[in-house]
Order: structure tokens, then sequence, then C-alpha cells
């Protein structure tokens, strides 16, 4: 609610952000890096979630839903993350 907005391709700037989408060509969920552009991306929500049977390879913003789409829904309903209805949501969108 409270971040400040970046855009910017300067390896530099994107250092000191806290979160990366879409830019810097890695993906490193852990440091929050979420690029899609490298030639060795492959990862599908079926690679980053067993559970889940979708192939297609992800966008930046397929990854950000990827990794924080239960939660961010589990919030904007007031359910739990891993409840029924939270589950059959975020598999839909």
């Amino acid at each position: 609610q409270d971040a400040e907005l970046v855009r910017t391709r300067d390896p530099q700037r994107l250092a000191q952000c806290d979160v990366v989408v879409d830019v810097g060509g890695e993906y490193d969920p852990e440091r929050h890096r979420y690029d899609h552009h490298q030639r060795s991306f492959t990862e599908s929500m079926r690679s980053l979630r067993p559970d889940k049977p979708w192939t297609t390879k992800l966008s930046s913003a397929g990854l950000v839903y990827c990794h924080f789409g239960s939660q961010i829904l589990a919030g904007l309903l007031g359910q739990p993350e891993d409840g029924p209805v939270v589950t059959a949501l975020y598999d839909k969108v």
C-alpha cells in the first residue's frame, strides 16, 4: 500500500528495489525478482506448483500471481489462504 513505484531499467536502481517485476533479466523469488525475458526461462504454473495442471510458460505477471495470488485473494476475501474458496478462485483466475 505504501510502496514507491519505480520504472527503470537501470541496474543500479534495480539493485536498490525490494521487488523487481518484468525487468532485470532474472527470476529469483527468494530475492523478489520476477522477470521472464531470459532465454533459459521455462517456468510454468505446473513447474512451480506441481499441484496445478497448467503448463503454459509464465509471464512476469503470471510469476507474481503464482507466488502471491493466494495470499492476495485470501486478504481480499477474508478467507484462509489454503481454504476451498481461495483455492477455487485462484484456479479460476
